[in-house]
């Protein structure tokens, strides 16, 4: 219990000093007027309240992955805990708040419009069919996994479940952002960070032991390596480049650039305490990574969270607890569409305002998150996890280069950048899907290619610095 505190209080104290300390390195200008106000068209661009807008951008980040990837990461053993509170704090919260500021600061454009601005024109298409891929598995992996869960539920036919969400998310593409998103939103956020208290509140006062194996080594039941594997399989519950495509779309409806760091690095540490909730309720529940990992092997996450919910608050708290975990899928799912839509919009420069376009995008977006549908969940989870990894490795690279340019830190965003260029790339070199080299070689070529990455920015900088100018005559 002491141990839990402990990481509470750091995320909390975390989001007070170092949110204020990345917010005074960005600069803030509390009279500058935001796209929200600028552009404001009532389908994507609207001032909402900050409240509301804190609770949009948590619910659409938190998709799946503070739950099923702190879950997954809960077999790693309490070395978990170490990488949701601090990577939430100095990797996850930064890169959540550069892409929210930067997104606002640059008219509220898409993050493909922000990777050609900072880092080059040359790789505008190939990042935005790598983005808009991304998005569709993602929209995929959030439709399926919830339609599964739904469909076991209720005793129905999984097609149906998935024909459901999608025609869902097709209303919340096409329609305005107040619609559905701004008026529903808020109250799913609520009533998913209610359901996560109440399970907490049980372990609390039920006297399990939370973490019967306290120790920082490996306890994954196969022995699978924490380096680069827990980074990648935690993800969202500490720092996930998913969360990149959504700081975009509510940086459009920000009222004033000082909500910036409550509103995008918030939600951010937000979504580290469910995750670290949802991490020691893997552990204490099943005391031991073989009990956990059983389960997983036999019904997935999906089947853990049902297990954990009714077996702590019962079948009825239990079945609320599964429909909230559903919801935040399908939020997440439909906000991953919506943000291709945006994306390809703003790439060939089309406006939102028609319902004409909004239509023809959305009709095109839909049915690839549908194709996509019909391939196997595991290997499309597979995919999306280093897919994610390789997002949020761009995305601080993105920052970085932002704040070189305005002679601000860039090492708040340096050496995450480079410590997600180390992971990303042993994963690719290591996993099955990739090279499938040895986790020896894989560790020493990736550790090499972000130190190259690293030294080279440095070495470009200081050539930048000392470079003689021009005298005016």
């Amino acid at each position: 219990m002491v141990v839990f505190l402990l990481a509470l209080f750091a995320l909390i104290s975390g989001y007070i000093i170092y949110g204020t300390i990345v917010e005074k390195v960005f600069g803030v200008d509390e009279k500058a007027v935001t796209p929200a106000v600028a552009k404001c068209d009532h389908v994507d661009f609207m001032v909402l309240p900050t409240w509301r807008v804190f609770l949009i951008q948590f619910l659409n980040i938190a998709g799946l992955g503070p739950v099923f990837g702190a879950i997954l990461g809960a077999l790693y053993g309490p070395v978990a805990l170490l990488w949701i509170v601090l990577g939430s704090i100095f990797a996850g919260g930064v890169h959540d708040y550069m892409s929210g500021m930067i997104s606002l600061k640059e008219g509220g454009k898409s993050l493909v419009c922000l990777v050609e601005k900072y880092l080059g024109s040359q790789i505008k298409s190939l990042f935005l069919i790598f983005m808009i891929l991304f998005l569709l598995l993602l929209g995929a992996v959030f439709a399926m996994s919830p339609a599964h869960m739904l469909a076991d539920l209720w005793n129905i036919e999984f097609i149906w479940c998935l024909l459901a969400i999608f025609t869902y998310y097709f209303m919340a593409t096409l329609l305005p952002i107040d619609k559905i998103i701004g008026r529903f939103y808020p109250l799913f956020a609520l009533f998913l960070i209610g359901a996560t208290a109440a399970l907490m509140f049980i372990l609390f006062t039920n006297g399990q032991e939370f973490y019967p194996n306290l120790t920082l080594k490996n306890l994954h039941p196969s022995g699978r390596p924490i380096f680069p594997l827990m980074f990648v399989t935690i993800a969202c519950g500490a720092l996930s480049g998913f969360h990149a495509t959504q700081s975009p779309l509510m940086a459009r409806c920000v009222a004033n650039e000082k909500h910036g760091r409550v509103i995008f690095y918030g939600a951010m540490i937000t979504e580290g305490i469910v995750a670290l909730i949802w991490a020691t309720l893997g552990m204490a529940f099943y005391q031991g990574g073989d009990g956990l990992n059983a389960m997983i092997v036999k019904s997935g996450p999906g089947g853990v969270v049902s297990d954990i919910a009714n077996g702590y608050l019962g079948s009825f708290g239990g079945m609320l607890t599964v429909f909230a975990v559903v919801l935040l899928s399908i939020t997440s799912g439909d906000t991953a569409f919506r943000s291709a839509r945006l994306t390809i919009g703003d790439y060939w420069h089309k406006e939102s305002q028609t319902f004409k376009k909004r239509l023809s995008i959305s009709v095109v977006v839909l049915s690839g998150g549908i194709a996509m549908s019909f391939f196997d969940l595991t290997t499309i989870w597979t995919y999306f996890g280093w897919a994610n990894q390789c997002l949020a490795t761009i995305t601080l690279w993105m920052a970085t280069f932002y704040l070189r340019k305005y002679q601000k830190f860039y090492w708040l965003t340096l050496v995450p950048a480079v410590f997600m260029t180390s992971i990303s790339t042993t994963y690719i070199l290591y996993d099955k899907i990739g090279f499938n080299l040895s986790i020896e070689w894989s560790e020493s070529i990736g550790i090499a290619i972000a130190l190259i990455a690293a030294i080279s920015f440095l070495s470009a900088h200081k050539l930048k610095m000392t470079k003689p100018q021009k005298m005016e005559i």
